[in-house]
């Protein structure tokens, strides 16, 4: 099975099976082998005590562009640690985009950037993670036959 279509259907079974990505509104801009593009649109149910959003609405966009990135590969990956920098306020009615940028692959780990605008392309978040690669594939019957 080509590399793209592989990443596109293991997304597409994650976000299926991801009631929370579901909820935030997340929509899959792009998906390839080891990289992801998602986007966003900012609630009012979103917004903390500042009427800004809460932190962990760019942590999560930034979260399920990591897993989707790092799974993209057909191998089942886990975040083993994360991190992020919100450098912008966010505000109700932000269309934010998250875009991932794979900065290693070994066997069994992998560390992506993930960096988050908004609808001016100014950077409101810089997310690291690392994820360890399980070994277990996504679709076994099928990977196994290639």
């Amino acid at each position: 099975m080509p590399a793209t279509t592989l990443a596109q259907r293991v997304v597409a079974r994650m976000y299926d099976n991801d009631p929370f990505s579901i909820w935030l509104g997340i929509e899959r801009v792009a998906i390839d082998t080891g990289r992801c593009a998602l986007r966003m649109t900012v609630r009012p149910e979103m917004l903390n005590g500042f009427a800004i959003a809460h932190g962990g609405i760019t942590y999560s966009l930034a979260d399920s562009c990591l897993a989707f990135a790092a799974n993209s590969h057909g191998i089942q990956c886990v975040s083993v640690e994360t991190s992020i920098s919100h450098t912008k306020a966010v505000k109700e009615g932000d269309v934010l985009t998250a875009t991932s940028e794979e900065m290693s692959l070994t066997r069994s780990i992998g560390i992506y950037h993930i960096t988050v605008i908004n609808q001016r392309a100014e950077t409101v978040a810089l997310f690291k993670g690392t994820v360890y690669r399980t070994g277990k594939a996504w679709f076994p019957e099928e990977q196994s036959n290639s």
